[in-house]
C-alpha cells in the first residue's frame, strides 16, 4: 500500500523518499541487534510462561521483514507510477472513482514491476533468513550450518557443501513460485524469468 501511494502522489513520494533511502542500505547485521532488543523488550513485560512464537524465531521474521521489503516498495512506486498516462486519461474520461481507477487500471498495469519488486524481496528474505537464524540461534538451515562449522570435524565440510546447495535449490524453487504466481496474474504473454 506504501508503494501504491507513492506511485499515485508525487507529494506522498518525496515526503518518503528520504526514509526509503535511508533505511533501505541498511545491513541485516545492523537490523538483527534492533530487533533482538525490540522482541527482549516486548517479552519483558509478557506474564505468560509459554509465549506463542519463540524470541528466536520473532528476532529472525523482524529482521527478514526490515530487510526484504524495500525491493518490493521501490518497485511498487516505480510500476504504479509508470502507468501509461493514457489509461488514467481514459479514466477520467469514463469518470471512475479513485477506487476504480486503483483496482481496474493501476494495478494491472503495475503488476509486472510488482513482481519483480516481490522476487528480488525473496530472495533478499531468503539471504537474510539464513543469516538471522545463524545469529539468533534460530532453529533452521542457518543455525545448522553455523553448527557444523563449530563442529570442525572432518564431515563437517561436506555438511556445509550440501546444506549450500540445498539452500541455493530452495532459493530457486522459490523463484519459480514466484514467476509461477506472476504468469498467473499477468495479461498477455507472460515474460521469461
Amino acid at each position: 500500500p506504501v508503494g501504491v501511494l507513492c506511485g499515485m502522489s508525487p507529494w506522498f513520494n518525496a515526503a518518503m523518499t528520504p526514509l526509503i533511502q535511508v533505511f533501505k542500505p541498511v545491513s541485516p547485521l545492523a537490523w538483527l541487534p534492533l530487533a533482538g532488543l525490540i522482541i527482549i523488550w516486548a517479552y519483558s513485560g509478557s506474564t505468560t510462561e509459554d509465549p506463542l512464537f519463540p524470541k528466536a524465531f520473532l528476532i529472525s521474521a523482524v529482521t527478514v521483514c526490515l530487510c526484504s521489503l524495500w525491493p518490493t516498495l521501490v518497485n511498487t512506486t516505480l510500476g504504479v507510477a509508470s502507468v501509461d498516462k493514457d489509461y488514467m486519461n481514459v479514466a477520467k474520461v469514463l469518470k471512475l472513482s479513485w477506487s476504480q481507477q486503483l483496482f481496474k487500471i493501476v494495478l494491472p498495469a503495475s503488476l509486472p514491476l510488482m513482481f519483480a519488486g516481490m522476487r528480488i524481496s525473496l530472495g533478499v528474505g531468503w539471504m537474510v533468513l539464513i543469516a538471522a537464524d545463524m545469529l539468533a540461534q534460530n532453529p533452521g538451515l542457518g543455525k545448522f550450518v553455523w553448527d557444523e562449522f563449530q563442529n570442525g570435524s572432518s564431515v563437517t565440510y561436506a555438511r556445509i557443501a550440501f546444506s549450500v546447495i540445498i539452500i541455493g535449490v530452495i532459493g530457486l524453487c522459490l523463484d519459480r513460485v514466484m514467476i509461477f504466481l506472476r504468469n498467473l496474474v499477468s495479461f498477455g504473454n507472460p515474460a521469461p524469468a
